[in-house]
C-alpha cells in the first residue's frame, strides 16, 4: 500500500492546480464521504501526496451568473437541499439531495464528490444529466490557470471512471436556468426513500404543453456502467400525447434501452421491470400536470 508522503492543503483554486500540475500522485480530499469508506475497505489506495481542497473559495457557494446557475465543487448536498435559488430554478435537484443518504452524510458530502465518485446510482447524476448540466474543469497546464466545460453526459466513462484528466479539478457545475413551463420530475427506488443506494432511478425532463412534452431528456441511473442519457426513449417520448397506449409503448422503449446486472440490490431482471413501471407512472403524472 502507498504511504501518504506529503498533506498539502491549498488556499485558492491556482494553487490546487499547480500541486496537480507539478505532480500526479495525488488524492483529493473534499469531503471525505466516498474517500474514506473506500480505502478502508481497499478499493482505493491513497496516492504519494494527499490534497485537502476544502479551503478553496472558488469550489465553494451557488450563485446566478447570467442564464446559468453555477454550484461550486464543494457544495454540500444540504446546502443544495437548504438553497433558496435551487428550490426556485432546479426543484427536482434539492428532492435528489433530499434522498440523499443520511442527514450525517449530506453535511459532509460535496456535490464534486458525488460526480467524481462516478457511480451509476449516483443521487445527484440522474437529476443533473436532465437538467443539460455541464462540469467546469480547472487546470494550470501552461503556467496559468486554465478552465473547459464538458456535458457531464459526456464526462463518466464507467464505474469509478471519469474523462478528468490527471492534473484537472473538477470546480463546478454549471446549469441553464430553465424557461417558466419546464417539467422536470426525479424518482429514487430503494429499500428506503434515503440511506439506501438506488435499486433504480429515473429522471424525466421536458417542455410541457397540452399533455406533451418536447425537449425532452430522459436519464437512468443504476442500470448501466454509467448514469445513462436514454436517446431511444427521449425520441419514442417527444412530443407524444401521452395516453394509456403512448405510455405504454414508451415504457417498453424504456425496458428495452437499459443493460443492467445482477447484483446484491437486485436482479437485470427485476431493474428493467421498474424501469418500465416506474417509467410508466411517472408519464402518467406528466399527463395529469
Amino acid at each position: 500500500m502507498t504511504e501518504i508522503e506529503h498533506y498539502v492543503a491549498p488556499s485558492s483554486l491556482e494553487q490546487a492546480a499547480e500541486y496537480l500540475q507539478r505532480s500526479g500522485e495525488v488524492t483529493i480530499l473534499a469531503g471525505g464521504t466516498d474517500l474514506m469508506p473506500q480505502s478502508q475497505g481497499g478499493r482505493l489506495k491513497f496516492k504519494r501526496t494527499l490534497m485537502n481542497i476544502r479551503r478553496v473559495p472558488e469550489l465553494k457557494g451557488i450563485a446566478l451568473d447570467g442564464g446559468e446557475m453555477r454550484i461550486g465543487a464543494l457544495v454540500t448536498i444540504t446546502e443544495i437541499t437548504q438553497s433558496e435559488l435551487v428550490k426556485k430554478y432546479f426543484p427536482i435537484l434539492a428532492d435528489a439531495c433530499d434522498h440523499f443518504a443520511s442527514d450525517q452524510i449530506r453535511n459532509a458530502a460535496t456535490l464534486g464528490g458525488n460526480i467524481c465518485n462516478a457511480s451509476p446510482a449516483g443521487d445527484t447524476l440522474v437529476p443533473l444529466l436532465v437538467l443539460d448540466a455541464e462540469v467546469e474543469l480547472a487546470s494550470k497546464p501552461n503556467g496559468s490557470l486554465s478552465r473547459r466545460r464538458m456535458p457531464l453526459a459526456e464526462f463518466f466513462v464507467g464505474p469509478g471512471k471519469t474523462r478528468l484528466g490527471p492534473a484537472e479539478l473538477l470546480a463546478g457545475v454549471c446549469i441553464a436556468l430553465p424557461r417558466a413551463d419546464q417539467y422536470a420530475r426525479f424518482f429514487k427506488f430503494g429499500t428506503r426513500p434515503a440511506l439506501d443506494i438506488s435499486t433504480v432511478s429515473i429522471g424525466i425532463a421536458g417542455t410541457l404543453a397540452n399533455g406533451a412534452l418536447s425537449n425532452t431528456r430522459v436519464a437512468f441511473g443504476a442500470v448501466a456502467a454509467v448514469p445513462m442519457r436514454a436517446p431511444r426513449t427521449e425520441q419514442a417520448l417527444e412530443g407524444k400525447r401521452l395516453d394509456a397506449a403512448s405510455i405504454a409503448a414508451i415504457a417498453d422503449v424504456a425496458r428495452e434501452e437499459v443493460t443492467p446486472i445482477d447484483d446484491i440490490r437486485a436482479s437485470a431482471w427485476y431493474r428493467k421491470e421498474l424501469i418500465h413501471n416506474i417509467t410508466q407512472r411517472m408519464l402518467s403524472h406528466v399527463a395529469q400536470a
